[in-house]
């Protein structure tokens, strides 16, 4: 039997992406733009905290958000709404993730004058999105307290990825089997130089302490 060439093509891709990715930060950095690459799963509550995190930083960072999804323009509305600041939505198409060259695009149609922060709202997922280098300065996600504390454990690679990871929906804790301190010991197996922040972004409870990590990491990365 004669035999059959194989094609990594997903090596292909990534290695690709890559490139694109590294291309794209280096553009933005030459433009004084810091963009955020903010991952979790369906319903961990990122556009609620964006919205309080933007509304305490926006008199101190000139922000403009990018919001994916396989459909709609809800959270764009949303964030437009209750912020004033520039919103766009983007459509994947039915992809789970952005990659650098779909966040290009985004960064394309934005009005990048005066702007410090970019925040990407990424798909929903905790799998394809951590897959994908978008070309952001820094990674973070949202863990909530619904999904519980062994997600680390679970998915690996976003974990991995994310210098931040913030864990939202701390007032529900008591209704839930979620042990706070397991769950940061699992993100340090994973990541031990991730900073963890624990929130509630319906009430606000910790939400300064990640509006001061976005205001600190902004500073820095403008300063290097």
């Amino acid at each position: 039997m004669d035999n059959i060439k194989v094609i990594e093509i997903k090596k292909s891709v990534f290695e690709d992406n890559e490139i694109d990715a590294e291309n794209l930060r280096k553009e933005l950095k030459a433009k004084g733009v810091y963009l955020l690459n903010l991952m979790s799963s369906p319903g961990a509550g990122k556009t609620t905290t964006l919205i309080r995190t933007i509304n305490l930083i926006k008199d101190k960072l000139r922000v403009a958000v990018m919001e994916a999804d396989i459909d709609s323009d809800v959270d764009a509305v949303k964030i437009k709404e209750a912020t004033g600041i520039q919103s766009i939505q983007l459509h994947t198409g039915g992809m789970c993730h952005l990659d650098a060259e779909m966040t290009r695009q985004g960064i394309d149609n934005l009005d990048l004058a005066g702007v410090d922060l970019v925040i990407l709202e990424n798909v929903g997922n905790l799998v394809c999105p951590a897959e994908f280098d978008t070309g952001a300065a820094r990674n973070a996600m949202i863990l909530s307290v619904p999904e519980g504390d062994d997600k680390p454990l679970k998915y690996p690679l976003m974990f991995s990825v994310c210098d931040l990871v913030v864990i939202n929906k701390i007032d529900v804790q008591p209704y839930f089997d979620f042990d706070i301190e397991k769950c940061k010991s699992y993100i340090k197996m994973r990541n031990p130089n991730a900073e963890v922040i624990p929130i509630c972004a319906k009430t606000g409870q910790g939400v300064e302490a990640l509006a001061e990590w976005l205001i600190r990491q902004v500073k820095l990365w403008k300063n290097q």
